[in-house]
């Protein structure tokens, strides 16, 4: 009788310690895993949750915004109850406010991108903005908007012929030029596009 209890307390100790370890052993791979995920990939889990996210950016700015759409390095939003799309580079992201279970949300894997606009880059979409002549408001890291029309996009930079936003370029219109890197957009506000992309 003696020995059985014996027995049952060593398979208890036993059977506890490779509890734990298995437990750490969990614990160690997950923080494993999410050593992994990038900001993108949180970002991108949270597309489509009905719930408003705080959108704070490096130039100062502050929305309440939805994610309409992540891309390779930018995302989409409609800010503030404006209904126009805002791509918002990565780089210019400061910090983003969502509730506790939204945040937890997050940190679960991230869908693979099966779609085209998940390996868009930054660069893509004001080229194709570009190629459609469609009048755009640019936010600046620094200063404020400048609207005219994008007439191209570089690998790491745009060209901008400055005119108002609510009219189509035309020569007569344009005030000037910028050539303005990609590190100091904060923002680019398409003109007259809703949030449906």
């Amino acid at each position: 009788m003696e020995w059985q209890h014996l027995f049952d307390d060593l398979e208890g100790q036993l059977a506890a310690e490779w509890e734990a370890e298995r437990a750490a052993l969990d614990a160690e791979s997950e923080r494993l895993r999410i050593s992994k995920l990038t900001l993108r990939d949180r970002l991108q889990a949270m597309v489509g949750s009905e719930s408003t996210v705080l959108l704070e950016l490096l130039s100062g700015e502050r929305w309440e915004a939805p994610f309409r759409v992540v891309g390779a390095d930018w995302i989409g939003v409609s800010a503030s109850g404006d209904a126009r799309l805002r791509i918002v580079p990565l780089t210019a992201i400061c910090s983003f406010g969502v509730d506790h279970g939204i945040l937890l949300a997050s940190l679960t894997s991230a869908p693979s991108d099966t779609d085209l606009r998940g390996r868009m880059s930054f660069g893509f979409v004001l080229r194709d903005i570009a190629r459609r002549h469609t009048p755009v408001t640019i936010g600046m890291q620094n200063g404020d908007p400048l609207q005219g029309s994008i007439d191209r996009a570089g690998a790491d930079h745009l060209d901008l012929a400055l005119h108002d936003a609510n009219e189509p370029r035309r020569t007569r219109g344009v005030r000037g030029f910028r050539s303005i890197p990609f590190t100091a957009v904060s923002w680019v506000r398409v003109e007259g596009a809703s949030s449906a992309a």
